[in-house]
Formats: C-alpha cells, sequence, structure tokens
C-alpha cells in the first residue's frame, strides 16, 4: 500500500515542491500511525519551503500543523486508541514543564518530517486528543498559531478583566491571541493595514483597531486609546519594521511577547526604552504537550471557533503556499486531505 506525500526532493522553493507517493507506515512498540486529515500552513513553513537561512537536510516533507485520526496503534500504546482524533505536536518531544535545549530539539515540519503525508508515523506520546466540536480543518489551526497565543495570553503574560493587549495583524497567531484574550475578559486593539480586515477584526470582539498604514506611529496611537497609560500585553509577530513600536505601544511594567518575524529577522532596539520602562520581553515558541491539552479543554469549554481564511484540496498546497507568500489572508490558510 502506498500513500501521497509533498516532498521538498532535491532544491528548496515552492515550485520545487513534488507530490510522490511512498510506502504507508506500520507502528512499531510505543507508535500510532495517524490517517491525516487537514494540515494548516504558518509563516515557518514558508520558510522552510523557500530555504530560508540554508534550509533543513533534503528530501524533507514539511509543514508540521495537522489533524487527523489515529488509524493503527504499536503494542504497549495506551494514550490513545483506533479512532481517536488527533494532532500532532509540533515539539514531540516537549511533554511537560518549562522549555530546555532537548525538549525543543524534535520539531515536525523540519528537520524532522513534516504533516504533507497522508499516514503519519509518530509516537504515542507525540500526540493530544482534540474535541470533535471542532472539525479537521478547525483542529489542524492549534499546534502552533494556536498553542502560542495560548501561550502568550494565558501562561507567559496572563490576561484578564482590565487589561488590555495589542495584537499585530490578523494572521493565524495574531486571531487566536484577539479570541483568548477577549474570553478571558481582557481589552483588545488590533492593528493591521487593511480597513477591510479591521472591520472584521472588530466582528471577532477587537475593541479598538488601527490602521498602521495611516498611522505609522501606531505605538503612540495605542498609547491615546489607554488613556496615556499604553497597553498591558502586546503580541509581537512583526519583528523588524514593529519591535519599537510595540516598545512604544508597552505601558511602565508591560510584556511584549516576541513571537514572529514577519516583517524581518533583526533591529535595532532602543535600549532605554526596555530599562526606562521595565519592560519584560517574552520569546515564546509554541508550547507543550500538557499546554496544547488545557489549550484544547479551554477551546471546548467555551465554544470558541478558529477562523479559517481558506481551505485548499491536497493536490493544491503550492497554491496555500502562494496566498501565504501574498499575505493577503485573514486568520488562517488550511489544506484538506
Amino acid at each position: 500500500m502506498t500513500m501521497k506525500v509533498w516532498e521538498i526532493q532535491n532544491a528548496y522553493g515552492i515550485e520545487n515542491l513534488q507530490l510522490t507517493d511512498k510506502p504507508e507506515p506500520k507502528p512499531g512498540p510505543g507508535q500510532v500511525v495517524v490517517s491525516m486529515k487537514a494540515a494548516s500552513l504558518n509563516y515557518r513553513d514558508l520558510l522552510t519551503v523557500i530555504g530560508y537561512g540554508g534550509g533543513y537536510p533534503l528530501p524533507l516533507i514539511p509543514f508540521s500543523d495537522g489533524a487527523g485520526e489515529v488509524s493503527a496503534i504499536g503494542p504497549g500504546v495506551t494514550r490513545v486508541a483506533v479512532g481517536d482524533r488527533v494532532c500532532p505536536l509540533f515539539f514531540q518531544s516537549w511533554l511537560s514543564g518549562p522549555i530546555t535545549a532537548e525538549s525543543r530539539n524534535r520539531p515536525l515540519g523540519g528537520p524532522f518530517p513534516g504533516v504533507l503525508q497522508q499516514s503519519m508515523l509518530l509516537d504515542a506520546e507525540g500526540v493530544s486528543k482534540v474535541s470533535a466540536k471542532l472539525s479537521y480543518e478547525e483542529a489542524a489551526t492549534l499546534p502552533c498559531a494556536g498553542l502560542t497565543a495560548w501561550r502568550a495570553v494565558t501562561i507567559e503574560t496572563p490576561v484578564g478583566p482590565g487589561d488590555t493587549v495589542l495584537v499585530q495583524g490578523t494572521g493565524g497567531v495574531s486571531i487566536f491571541a484577539l479570541q483568548f484574550a477577549k474570553a478571558r475578559g481582557a481589552t483588545v486593539i488590533a492593528t493591521s493595514s487593511s480597513d477591510e480586515k479591521l472591520a472584521r477584526a472588530r466582528k471577532l470582539g477587537a475593541d479598538h483597531t488601527i490602521n498602521y498604514k495611516s498611522h505609522p506611529e501606531w505605538g503612540s496611537v495605542a498609547r491615546e486609546l489607554t488613556g496615556g497609560r499604553g497597553v498591558d500585553v502586546v503580541v509581537e509577530v512583526g519583528g523588524e519594521n514593529t519591535l519599537n513600536q510595540s516598545f512604544d505601544a508597552a505601558r511602565v511594567g508591560g510584556s511584549v511577547v516576541v513571537i514572529g518575524v514577519l516583517g524581518g529577522f533583526s533591529s535595532p532596539v532602543m535600549i532605554p526604552v526596555v530599562f526606562g520602562k521595565n519592560l519584560h520581553i517574552h520569546g515564546i515558541t509554541v508550547g507543550s504537550r500538557e499546554q496544547f491539552d488545557q489549550m484544547a479543554a479551554y477551546i471546548d469549554q467555551h465554544n470558541l471557533k478558529p477562523v479559517i481564511d481558506r481551505s485548499f484540496p491536497f493536490a493544491r498546497v503550492p497554491d496555500a503556499l502562494r496566498l501565504m507568500q501574498a499575505g493577503g489572508h485573514f486568520g488562517k490558510i488550511v489544506i484538506g486531505y
């Protein structure tokens, strides 16, 4: 029996992705096979496919986030059963506790094989169950974008009533952060270069919106919206183009949670602002299995729904990547198998 797999074989680039056949895997002791039903895109996946920074060793099956159904289990597996709906974890070795060098050394989608395969062999410890309230496409958005946002506003900088959170843009992490922060009772400010997207953010619960093209100094606008105090938490996904505006927007003693590099990989930092305002800078890379399970239970309890911009069939993965590259999406881009 064979399965379909998307693979970067000999050279990086969207145009070099190949849809090929591979033997279906069989589970050994402590392993499971997951029949994959959906995947979702992250900016990291695009960077991986184009080979940014030299890339990982090839060949490589890309993409880290997906959802599916356990189709077979190996000897000794008790955590999950055949038929369970699960998500593979981004960090296969980070199960609980604080992040360490060891716990973050097995990420999916580079260097370890990713989810763009119809059947996926995994350690049984490396999957988590997801609620039947979510479609497979919705569940596929959780392992990176959902968990990163969850960790940002509930674990590293837990927010609640009386707090103000600023989210940048309307991509996957930012929209999840908006949803989680609102569910916890916080006030949310959203930024975007598109008035249409800002209107959609308001429908999701954003209390204030800022068009950063109309207001390049949006950090000061955010402070004005808080009566001059500044925001408690900035969910920073832009990197090079946004970091100093985030510092400007934050209150004295506030937090800037650094998650993404959509605008670039390096930025001059106004160091006097950091110590003068006593800012807390948090770097976040996804989360643990324990944190994923907490998030999944919260989503189920509060009936939250991930926001999907567009779904592509498995045969059109390159088109999904080009949409990600163009940056025209609101929420998540997903692949249905």
